[in-house]
């Protein structure tokens, strides 16, 4: 019987492996396997039956069962007997050979069963295959393949059989005519050679070690004669290809006197196939074997072909590599073997062949010798160790390549040279010195990236890349390179050319001297008797320390060669080396804590000459000191091109001369710095004025006699005689030379010692300056004209003016020049360009008369007031900066120029720190600050912000004084808080907030008093960001406020005569500003009075309707507000005539009324009476015949809608609004449920779609509705109700038919959170709308109770009895709408009053079952509201009510399981999950099998289509596991059913079928027939995991259980399934099929 099955299954499973979707055949064919798995011979037995009994089977469905076979067979090789090996061999045999044509796929499957059966039955399968091997016919190509598969598979039981298959073979070599078949004997002997070669080489493991080469010898031999002689010249070029694999394995087994006398052709054979085959690399790995072979028996005749073979090879070895082909780079690898097999035998005719082609003119042939030189130098080690000498003389010409891919060709030589010690032969340095020179190469221009042939890149970047890696890895990994690098490469630290490559120098130098000093061999690490190349210490030390101020350049350089100076700190002097330890390590970490782009430069260059000081102080050696200072001097031509590097050593310079005390070296290395500088560059000059500020620190004296020295010299002698013109230096030469010194002035001034610098200020240094910048011609004085002279001669002022400053004796010192240096100054201010700005001349201009304002005597008033004036004008009117594209550098130097002018005006002031100078200042600013042009504008509120605040921060009030022009400047700025130019109003606000400020300190305040009222107006500035008018003027009605209640009363003339005058301001916002602001200070008092009441309204309207000022609009509002004080019904009646949609001037007069309280209070019952008064909507039908009548709004209603909404609007109509705030919700909310789907009368849709009058908003019956309710609750104070209702959406959704329920639920739960104490009086004015005549007002009112239940406040506020009440009267309701609402609130009680569900239990089952059984409703959708309620209930019911239920509740809601509709499907799981959650303390054994029973339907809907019901049966599986009394299945539940945790379907049922049948084993056939059931769902993903989890239960259950199990209809079922549309349904069922074996 059992066999019947198994047969039967795999018959099922063999007929669907013709499925055409190939995922379902890969799942037949691992069920078939499965079968396999327990049942092999079975199995077999099946597929053999089902082939034989199928020929017409398609080749395709063949082959995959042949390849079920051939898994089965692998895996159970040792279970099979030998009757069943036989079967499946005699099968494969007959199946690889029925058809003679070649059919690959199955053909190849049924060679590999027999392959994999011959692993153990080698015997029976030779005897099959020797059977169809027959002398004198030409074999089935796949008996010859499978032959040579086995010999590979099962070496040692083949190889005896090979010498009767190898003469049986030999004589159809001859009759084989097919090329496909040649090919094939081909590969047999190829396969065979190489199982015979594995065999000879373990013949201590082979079962017959007699076996020896000379038994194959003969016959392979004939065979390699017919392949060689015959095959390899064929015209098939696979066939020649499969020759020539075949030959290299097969010339190990030829006899040795054969293949001496067949290589004179042999090898010319396989040369000749390189020109036909594109693809080379099979010739060269059988070229290397017979190479091997020939070698390994001693050939004497190689040697005669020793010059083709290297020809052929390297041209291979030429040929570009693509690195994408792998084919490629193996063919490069036999190529190079095959070098090294030569190599080994004939070295000097290797190198003959070779050394000369590095002199050929093409790149690839030079790129290929050095290729094999570096693998000859590695893998032929000691046949070239005597020859070392004769290569490295044969490098020179590679030396001076410049193509880039030779260039990294010879650093890999190199490399391994240095592996194998040809570097420590003479001439090795010449290779070292190219590496450095290669990692020194400059970069390439960037362009776009070239791959050459071989995949790699030949940029510069990359050799550069090559040999810094290679020099580091020579110097780190090869020991005996140690004493050929060092001190060899110190050489090369010091030349220019060298400077790319210092970085990898330094590295490979300190790992050198850090393994000379562990080894301990010497203190002193450089021994300069040994070689006068090396450069001196103070060489190292100038090189090294000034590559260093350019830490990141080269790879880090800084850090490398600060490591390198540790090092060597013995060798550079012996005093050094616990002070550069400590001092070089800070400077190491330093570095590395910042980047490229963070690192200060300056503070950097500061720390290296503080290091450099510090240095020289602990040497204190002046002849180590002036050696040191004489090798800096000679090092600086060497960074003529570097200008930063040249500029940072004339510094180095001038802290090494400072600490000099050899006068007379000082003196004479000054003389010829000045006489060899380069002063057309300004990096030079700069260098040289620092050089020798740094050195008058210790030198003054004698620094200042050189600067008058060179000065004297024949350098600025320029003569006027026209024979003398071309002997002399040109004039811009002469300039340069006179900027570098005064330059060279100012530095020595600001670094001399404070003590000696007054009393050399204006003798010495000052005098000497202008002596260089002015000169007499013909006794007529005449001034430079050189920018670069006037740039340096400003600097230098200010230099020495902040020096003076800076000195103790400042304030007694009187500087005579003083005015003078000022005039100089402001004409060098003047003389700029008045429209750009392209110099920091302006800025230090500035800067210096800063300095000199300090100073006394002070100056007059009126050069006071001509400095002012020209600075301003030379600042402020420049041209304004475009909106974009304005360079970085131009930017900065405007601020920069614009804080100069700010400390300039700001020093100047200091000196009057008075209202009056105050004033004074700002009469200055004041044409610049009404000045039409904004940008100017912008620019004096700027200076005049920081003047005030400057005035304020030093303000000093010794008595209690008026600040009398406080009215007058706070007039003059505060109007500009409304200027077109957003900056210039931040500014403006700035002002006034700093004049605030000012008069408190003059009334008594602390200067850390922060003011609440003044600080306002910081918080205004953002306002005036806004271009929106009405807020700009806002926002300046705020300052005038803010003003009014901080001015002085005496001031408030002053300060409104002022503001009178800026009503005539061109800026017309400026003069609106002063409107707002004199009406705000002035608080008009009185109204308007009106002499017409009820036709003012339309008058007023008509007249708004044309472009007004701002001042009519508010006149008249004032006048609306009069008249509806005394007359406001005919007010109220004349506005809502007003033609709808309202015009936003309409909607301005209703906002008027709500001015005062009272009167807001009146209008509003009057607008609810009016809203009251006539009926919602009408219905019409649009068409006679049409269905459903359309619903219009009426006028009246819809009007005074809006109208509440206007009033509702108005910030002052909150009061009102709360006196009647539920009046004014209930109608607002009644009127939003009869408003939606109302659509408006036709001829206000023709007006809107017109779009005529001016409409305030769109007009529509719901939407404004609802946007009048919202107004209405933000005015009454529930902001947060409208804020929640917003977050949520229930504004939306109040206004669609879908979504009304629940924006009115929303709402209600928002009232319920944030208005609930104004719930009681809500309710009483909503409860008449409960039996309103209404459908959309008894829903709207029975959702609003509904939610209200779902809050505890109802209980708090004892309304829950009431609402209760009126819901359950409502439960027989016409509406199904009305009734679901109801079931839902009364389920809302268990969150808003959990505590009283038992009270009130029976009342709520009761009306929850009745949910479930209404049958009035045919969508189910009360009784989804009855489950969801139920569910809630559940938990909180009395236990002794909850039972007498449940049965009736689970077998109620056991059809909406597979209900279609997805909310039914999701709730009645849920509540079954409830149900179960419920009784999990006492489940009565009749509700366990209602669980039970319930298992298959939640297990498969875990793949129903929609995630809430997956995510209801995930928590009812959960409840379930409890009470189903197994501990194992409730963590199964637990573990894989979390939410939101992903499941594995296929892990997971099997694990819960595993806990089922090991507990329920007698529900067996229950649950399989429920999966059954689920075979005909309508649903893929549940019909798919229907036969998984019958699969698994089949799996797990006990052979005991069969009993239960319908075989006969389980297979049929799926065999159905077999068929099913979807591919995963078809694939779970073949898998399935799988399991039943179990059973069979």
């Amino acid at each position: 019987m059992a066999k019947s099955y198994v047969k039967k299954l795999s018959a099922t499973l063999m007929d669907a492996i013709t499925d055409k979707d190939p995922l379902v055949q890969e799942q037949v064919y691992g069920a078939l396997c499965a079968l396999g798995e327990s049942q092999p011979e079975q199995t077999l037995g099946a597929c053999q039956e089902h082939l034989r009994q199928h020929e017409k089977l398609a080749h395709p469905h063949r082959t995959m069962i042949l390849k079920a076979m051939e898994a089965v067979v692998s895996s159970h090789l040792g279970r099979l007997d030998q009757g069943t090996a036989k079967a499946v061999i005699l099968l494969a045999s007959s199946e690889m050979t029925t058809v003679k044509e070649l059919v690959g796929d199955w053909q190849q499957a049924a060679s590999s069963v027999l392959v994999a059966v011959g692993r153990r039955f080698i015997n029976e399968v030779m005897e099959e295959l020797l059977g169809k091997f027959v002398p004198g016919v030409l074999p089935h190509c796949f008996v010859v393949q499978t032959l040579a598969s086995l010999s590979v598979s099962n070496v040692f039981g083949t190889v005896p059989f090979l010498p009767s298959i190898l003469s049986t073979m030999l004589p159809m070599l001859g009759l084989a005519k097919h090329d496909a078949l040649r090919a094939v004997f081909c590969c047999a002997l190829q396969r065979f050679s190489e199982s015979t070669l594995e065999y000879l080489a373990n013949l201590d493991q082979a079962p017959d070690p007699t076996v020896r080469k000379d038994t194959f010898s003969s016959d392979i031999f004939s065979a390699y004669e017919v392949l060689f002689t015959h095959w390899l010249q064929s015209r098939e070029a696979k066939l020649r290809l499969a020759v020539v694999q075949a030959l290299g394995p097969m010339s190990h087994l030829l006899p040795n006197e054969k293949l001496e006398e067949q290589l004179p052709k042999l090898i010319p054979g396989i040369l000749s196939l390189y020109k036909k085959h594109a693809e080379a690399f099979h010739m060269s790995k059988s070229l290397g074997q017979i190479l091997e072979a020939s070698v390994s028996v001693g050939s004497r005749t190689l040697e005669v072909q020793l010059d083709a073979l290297l020809a052929a090879l390297h041209a291979q070895v030429c040929v570009p590599v693509e690195l994408s082909s792998p084919l490629a780079v193996s063919n490069q690898k036999e190529v190079l073997r095959c070098f090294t097999v030569l190599a080994c035998c004939f070295p000097d005719r290797l190198l003959a062949f070779l050394l000369p082609k590095l002199d050929s003119s093409h790149e690839r042939v030079r790129v290929g010798t050095l290729q094999v030189v570096r693998h000859v130098i590695n893998s032929a080690a000691a046949q070239m160790e005597v020859r070392k000498p004769f290569i490295l003389s044969s490098m020179r010409l590679p030396l001076l390549d410049t193509n880039n891919q030779v260039k990294r060709a010879v650093v890999q030589v190199i490399s391994a040279m240095a592996h194998h010690g040809y570097l420590e032969q003479p001439g090795g340095k010449a290779m070292v010195e190219y590496i450095v020179q290669q990692c020194a190469l400059a970069p390439e221009p960037e362009q776009p990236e070239k791959l050459g042939p071989d995949g790699a890149d030949p940029s510069a970047d990359s050799v550069r890349s090559v040999s810094v890696s290679t020099l580091f890895l020579i110097s780190a990994t090869v020991d005996r390179m140690d004493n050929v690098l060092w001190p060899y490469l110190l050489e090369f630290l010091c030349p220019m050319r060298f400077t790319r490559a210092l970085s990898p120098l330094c590295r490979s130098l300190v790992h050198l001297a850090l393994k000379r000093q562990e080894a301990g061999t010497d203190a002193v690490l450089i021994h300069y008797d040994s070689s006068g190349t090396l450069p001196s210490p103070y060489a190292l030390t100038t090189r090294l320390l000034v590559v260093s101020a350019s830490p990141y350049l080269g790879d880090g350089r800084g850090v490398a060669a600060l490591r390198l100076l540790s090092i060597l700190h013995r060798d550079i002097h012996p005093s050094l080396g616990q002070q550069w330890r400590s001092a070089i390590c800070l400077l190491v970490e330093h570095l590395d804590e910042h980047t490229q782009e963070t690192l200060p430069q300056k503070e950097w260059e500061e720390k290296l000459l503080t290091f450099l000081q510090d240095t020289l102080a602990v040497v204190s050696d002046n002849t180590w000191i002036c050696q040191l200072s004489l090798e800096m001097c000679q090092q600086l031509p060497c960074y003529n091109g570097v200008p930063w590097e040249k500029t940072f050593l004339y510094k180095c310079i001038g802290s090494t001369l400072g600490a000099a005390s050899s006068k007379v070296t000082v003196r004479k290395h000054l003389r010829e710095l000045l006489e060899t500088a380069r002063f057309q560059e300004e990096a030079e000059r700069e260098g040289l004025a620092s050089c020798l500020g740094i050195c008058a620190v210790s030198h003054l004296d004698d620094t200042l006699a050189q600067l008058a020295d060179f000065t004297k010299s024949d350098v600025f002698r320029k003569s006027i005689g026209i024979f003398n013109i071309f002997k002399d230096r040109n004039e811009s030469e002469v300039e340069k030379v006179k900027g570098a010194l005064v330059l060279c002035y100012g530095h020595v001034a600001a670094r001399a010692p404070r003590e000696l610098l007054l009393a050399r200020a204006e003798a010495d240094i000052l005098r000497n300056m202008f002596q260089c910048f002015s000169r007499k011609v013909l006794g007529i004085k005449v001034e430079t004209k050189d920018p670069t002279l006037k740039l340096c001669l400003v600097q230098s002022v200010c230099m020495v003016s902040q020096a003076i400053c800076s000195s103790p004796q400042a304030s007694t010192f009187h500087f005579a020049q003083k005015a003078e240096l000022v005039a100089r100054m402001m004409e060098l201010i003047k003389a700029e360009p008045p429209d750009s700005l392209t110099t920091p001349l302006r800025k230090k201009a500035m800067a210096a008369c800063t300095y000199l304002a300090s100073l006394e005597p002070a100056l007059d008033e009126q050069v006071r007031a001509d400095v002012v004036h020209g600075c301003l004008r030379s600042v402020l009117a420049l041209p304004p900066e475009p909106e974009a594209g304005v360079p970085c550098s131009q930017e900065s130097l405007y601020l920069d120029t614009v804080r100069a002018l700010e400390k300039l005006l700001a020093a100047l002031l200091h000196r009057n720190m008075t209202p009056q100078g105050l004033q004074l200042m700002v009469a200055h600013l004041l044409p610049w600050i009404k000045s039409p042009q904004g940008h100017e504008r912008e620019r004096a509120l700027g200076v005049s912000a920081g003047l005030l605040r400057h005035f304020l921060e030093h303000l000093h009030v010794s008595a209690l004084v008026p600040f009398h022009n406080l009215g007058l400047l706070v007039g003059l700025f505060s109007p500009r808080c409304a200027d077109l130019w957003p900056a210039t109003r931040q500014k403006a606000v700035g002002c006034v907030h700093s004049l605030l400020y000012l008069q408190l300190g003059y009334e008594g305040f602390a200067r850390d008093y922060r003011d609440d009222v003044a600080e306002r107006l910081l918080a205004l500035q953002d306002g005036l960001v806004h271009p929106d008018p009405a807020v700009l003027f806002h926002t300046c009605h705020s300052v005038a406020q803010i003003v009014g209640k901080r001015l002085p009363p005496d001031q408030l003339i002053s300060l409104l005569l002022t503001l009178f005058e800026g009503l005539g301001d061109p800026d017309k916002n400026c003069s609106r500003a002063a409107t707002v602001m004199v009406s705000c200070l002035l608080r008009e008092r009185g109204a308007m009075l009106l002499e017409k009441v009820p036709e003012i309204v339309s008058v007023l309207r008509c007249r708004l309707q044309e472009p007004q000022e701002e001042h009519v609009l508010k006149a008249a509002q004032h006048c609306v507000y009069l008249l509806a004080s005394q007359h406001c019904a005919t007010v109220v009646s004349s506005l809502l005539g007003s033609p709808l949609p309202f015009d936003s001037h309409t909607c301005t007069l209703w906002r008027a009324l709500a001015v005062d309280p009272s009167l807001t209070a009146q209008v509003l019952g009057l607008l609810l009476e009016k809203l009251a008064r006539d009926v919602p909507f009408k219905e019409s039908r649009p068409f006679l015949l049409s269905g459903a009548p359309e619903r219009v709004a009426t006028l009246l209603p819809l009007a005074a809608t809006c109208a509440l909404f206007e009033v509702l609007s108005a910030p002052a109509a909150g009061p009102a609004v709360l006196e009647l705030y539920p009046e004014l919700f209930a109608a607002l909310l009644l009127r939003v449920s009869c408003s939606v789907g109302v659509q408006l009368p036709r001829n206000l849709q023709a007006k809107e779609r017109r779009g005529a009058g001016l409409a305030a908003r769109a007009l529509e019956p719901c939407s404004s509705a609802v946007d009048t309710l919202r107004a209405m609750l933000l005015r009454a104070g529930s902001e947060e109700v409208v804020k929640v209702m917003a977050l949520e959406g229930g504004w939306e959704l109040l206004r669609t038919p879908e979504g009304h329920e629940e924006g009115v639920a929303q709402l209600a739960h928002a009232m319920a959170t944030h208005a609930g104490p104004r719930l009681p009086l809500l309710m009483k004015a909503l409860v008449s709308a409960q039996s309103s005549v209404y459908e959309a007002q008894r829903v709207t009112s029975t959702a609003f109770f509904a939610e209200l239940l779902a809050s505890n406040v109802v209980n708090d506020l004892l309304l829950l009895e009431s609402l209760l009440d009126n819901l359950a009267a409502r439960q027989k309701d016409a509406s199904v709408s009305v009734r679901r609402l109801v079931l839902r609130g009364l389920a809302n009680v268990t969150a808003g009053s959990p505590d009283k569900v038992r009270a009130h239990g029976p009342q709520l089952l009761t009306a929850m079952l009745g949910g479930l059984d209404d049958v009035e409703e045919p969508h189910g959708l009360v009784a989804l509201e009855a489950m969801e309620g139920l569910a809630r209930l559940l938990a909180l019911l009395e236990p002794g009510e909850l039972h007498s239920v449940l049965l009736h509740v689970a077998i109620r809601i056991r059809p909406f399981f597979d209900s279609e509709r997805t909310e039914l499907r999701r709730a009645a799981v849920c509540l079954f999950g409830h149900l179960n959650q419920a009784c999990h303390s006492d489940c009565e054994d009749v509700f366990l099998e209602q669980t039970l029973g319930g298992l298959v339907p939640l297990l498969l809907h875990l793949q129903d289509p929609q995630g809430p019901v997956v995510s209801a049966c995930r928590f009812a599986l959960r409840m379930c596991g409890p009470n189903l009394e197994c501990e194992e299945l409730a963590a199964a539940f637990q573990k894989h059913l979390q939410e939101g945790r992903s499941l594995h379907l296929g892990e997971f049922l099997n694990a819960a079928s595993k806990c089922l049948m090991r507990h329920f084993p007698a529900a067996l056939g229950r649950l399989l027939s429920t999966s059954l059931f689920y075979f005909k769902s309508s649903w893929e993903g549940v019909r798919a995991a229907a036969p998984l989890l019958v699969g698994f239960l089949v799996l797990h259950a006990d052979p005991e259980q069969a009993p239960q199990v319908d075989l006969e209809q389980l297979i049929a079922a799926l065999q159905l399934l077999l068929k099913d549309p979807a591919p995963a349904v078809r694939m779970r069922a073949a898998e399935t099929l799988g399991r039943l074996v179990k059973f069979a």
